[in-house]
């Protein structure tokens, strides 16, 4: 099953973001000019809120070793798709949610690297593995940026073939991240309920504290109700699925649902099943 998983899971990663690319256009990123304010206010909660919140939430369950690691992975992925789902749904900032994910989707190339390093080394001390940066920066392209930059060129290529295949895409994109985040449960069904009592409630905090500190603070820099919303639901979500890939990566020749990866696969069902209703009542009854 763990061969299964290994295999599926890069495919299902580069699936979601070759999906997300074929939803984009130029325009996207031009919003970085256009609403430079929104922006930037939303890069300073994904790029340094995030991983400090993240951080903090470490410190108080008292996280160590490779959990602490994971839950860093977790931290510096970007935003995941359903934060675009979500927005769309409630009429909300989707051209910002858009941008803001699919920016950081590309930049994260650069922010897991660095994040991954960190944690690794502080957390391990002599009991750490050797990261090699170049090779997860690598990685982190090949998963993120090349696909999204590939569904981008295809297109702007064949705007009615992409119109067509786009949103099957996307429902197989969905089906594939769900079979192997069950499958990896599954696999490994002790792990996770050993895990799952203090790390589930850890990882639920996370998500709370951000989406209302990340509201918080838009609001208190001026931004309008639904841009700060907007921006609540991108720091409150992350792309689960591209955090189990890179932890999976992390020991050479072991196996894919190794330690640090228990997190990512936890937030998983913790966003399923508590996250993502309490963002869709909130969103639901605010319109």
């Amino acid at each position: 099953m763990d061969v299964f998983v290994a295999a599926l899971l890069p495919l299902a990663v580069v699936t979601i973001m070759f999906s997300l690319g074929l939803g984009l256009t130029p325009q996207d990123f031009r919003r970085i000019v256009e609403r430079p304010r929104a922006f930037c206010i939303g890069a300073l909660n994904q790029v340094v809120l995030l991983p400090v919140i993240a951080y903090i939430v470490i410190l108080i369950f008292g996280f160590t070793a490779e959990t602490a690691a994971g839950i860093m992975i977790l931290a510096a992925c970007p935003g995941g798709a359903a934060s675009n789902v979500i927005t769309k749904l409630v009429n909300w900032d989707v051209a910002l949610s858009v941008t803001l994910t699919a920016t950081f989707s590309l930049t994260c190339v650069v922010t897991i690297p660095v994040v991954l390093g960190f944690a690794v080394a502080h957390f391990m001390d002599a009991t750490a593995p050797d990261v090699d940066i170049a090779s997860t920066a690598i990685t982190a392209f090949l998963l993120t940026a090349l696909p999204i930059a590939l569904g981008l060129a295809m297109r702007a290529a064949f705007p009615r073939m992409t119109a067509v295949v786009a949103p099957i895409l996307s429902k197989v994109a969905l089906v594939l991240f769900a079979g192997v985040i069950a499958g990896a449960i599954a696999t490994n069904w002790q792990v996770v309920t050993d895990n799952f009592a203090q790390l589930g409630l850890a990882l639920f905090a996370l998500v709370a504290a951000l989406s209302v500190i990340g509201f918080v603070v838009s609001r208190s820099l001026r931004l309008s109700d639904s841009e700060a919303k907007t921006i609540a639901i991108e720091t409150g979500v992350q792309n689960g699925a591209l955090a189990l890939a890179i932890a999976g990566l992390l020991v050479t020749g072991g196996p894919t649902f190794n330690a640090y990866a228990i997190p990512a696969a936890i937030y998983s069902v913790v966003w399923l099943g508590t996250a993502m209703p309490a963002f869709l009542i909130i969103a639901l009854k605010s319109r």
